[in-house]
């Protein structure tokens, strides 16, 4: 009988797509990511559908762990209901050993069932990743115990408690992630298939990591971004969000050069832990058994546009990382086919063979990486809470705001002239045409997604339409 093979899947925290040196960004430190990509296939296209929460990463986890699109998942992802059949739970009741380890965020019960295996896992409560709250696998679920910690000045003085049974304090969460993951290949047995979720905390703020990462970038040529600002040109409905209160305003290129080296740094302090990780499964003897993939829960702005966060519909934001590499997965080859993450979890089926669940509505994308299907999604939706919505074609953007109830902003970016969308051609009579295509084209995504029947979308439409 052909042995299954594992799956390890790697995610981290706010890495934007451009955000390693296989993109084409000379200037950020990625040595193990590259040798990822020449290894396997790069998607430079994948995407979020942006988010239902300022915190963007729990519904993008919800969406990537249960196949399911923006609006159809509960509670802006803060749990993954039962009905909602998550990645971990299909391998688990394919024979699969499943192992999970970092961020979580998606509900302690649908982490329970998913997983036979785990440690350091982070269910929420933020802290710094120096002292990392976070829980040793329980094989009951029983996460119930509380510890007691110091607020940050981010949040409040007071002292609060948050869910965890344990903390490492002095022990980087990228080093306590992977040092579990290390640990779990180890010990486990070749003959048994396994699928692996490692989710990193990092490059997520506050910016700290080693400092010989930090070091690194000491003298090398870090460069602003060409749609760097010193702020955002209008109100887009969440210019104060938590994530654009970590720069002072207006923006300035001395400030935002060092969040943008700090950035690399937590990255390349990723990348090397990537590194080590590999390294135990070839000591194994189960790389060329393993499938690896790669990605990120959304992007990070960090100077772009004037904007820090993740909390809009530009590229730098809802654009990630996405590889895949191993055993069936061409080497070296690059595509541009339009994908979201919640596509990934049909992919990883097909891939190995199992059947996709009937709550997943994503679509599998393993043609795509087999070279068997050139064409995949030509146009995309995004929406951010009540305030913004977005459409894509295979050339043009376009964006609109609605805020304090009323439609205030319409962009309209020509994506192959203008990749870093500086130049708002909306209301060029030239493209007068290609705007009205698109507004048609996201009342048919409104409809089909159901847009309309959540309470952020209510909001959003009835300000669209007083345009």
């Amino acid at each position: 009988m052909e042995r299954k093979p594992n799956v390890v899947f790697i995610f981290t925290d706010d890495q934007r797509f451009d955000a390693f040196g296989a993109s084409g960004n000379s200037e950020i430190i990625t040595p193990n990511l590259d040798r990822l990509v020449e290894k396997g296939t790069m998607f430079t296209h994948a995407h979020i559908p942006s988010g239902t929460s300022s915190a963007v990463c729990m519904p993008s986890r919800a969406m990537l762990n249960s196949g399911r699109s923006l609006y159809h998942i509960a509670d802006c992802g803060q749990s993954i209901p039962m009905e909602h059949t998550t990645i971990a739970e299909v391998f688990r009741s394919n024979g699969y050993r499943t192992f999970g380890t970092g961020k979580w965020h998606n509900g302690r019960e649908a982490y329970h069932r998913g997983f036979t295996d785990g440690d350091e896992i982070w269910f929420g409560g933020w802290f710094d990743h120096w002292n990392a709250p976070a829980f040793h696998f329980d094989p009951s679920g029983k996460y119930a115990s509380t510890i007691p910690l110091i607020s940050r000045p981010w949040e409040s003085n007071e002292v609060t408690e948050r869910p965890a049974d344990h903390i490492t304090p002095g022990k980087h969460s990228t080093d306590l992630i992977a040092d579990a993951s290390i640990d779990f290949i180890e010990k486990s047995n070749q003959e048994e298939a396994f699928y692996m979720y490692v989710s990193f905390l990092a490059p997520h703020d506050p910016r700290s990591m080693p400092k010989k990462y930090l070091d690194m970038y000491e003298g090398r040529k870090i460069t602003l971004p060409e749609n760097f600002t010193g702020g955002h040109s209008f109100d887009n409905g969440e210019l104060y969000v938590r994530d654009e209160k970590l720069a002072p305003f207006p923006r300035t290129p001395e400030n935002t050069l060092r969040h943008i080296k700090e950035y690399y740094a937590m990255i390349t302090h990723v990348d090397e832990r990537v590194g080590d990780i590999i390294k135990a499964l070839e000591k194994k003897g189960i790389l060329e058994d393993t499938i690896i993939v790669f990605s990120a829960d959304n992007g990070l702005a960090v100077g772009q546009h004037g904007l820090f966060g993740k909390q809009n519909c530009y590229e730098h934001s809802v654009r990630v990382p996405l590889v895949f590499a191993g055993p069936g997965i061409p080497a070296k080859i690059q595509t541009d086919a339009y994908v979201y993450l919640f596509d990934i979890f049909p992919t990883l089926c097909e891939l190995t063979g199992m059947k996709t669940p009937p709550s997943v509505e994503g679509k599998s994308f393993a043609g795509v990486i087999k070279k068997t299907e050139k064409e995949f999604r030509d146009k995309l939706y995004f929406g951010y809470k009540a305030c913004q919505r977005a459409v894509k074609d295979r050339r043009f953007k376009l964006i609109e705001y609605v805020v304090d109830g009323r439609n205030n902003m319409t962009q309209l970016f020509d994506l192959q002239d203008d990749p870093r969308e500086t130049r708002n051609l909306a209301f060029n009579t030239k493209h007068k045409e290609k705007v009205e295509e698109l507004r048609g084209d996201m009342l048919k995504f409104r409809d089909e997604w159901d847009d309309n029947l959540e309470t952020f979308g209510k909001t959003f439409w009835e300000g669209f339409s007083s345009r």
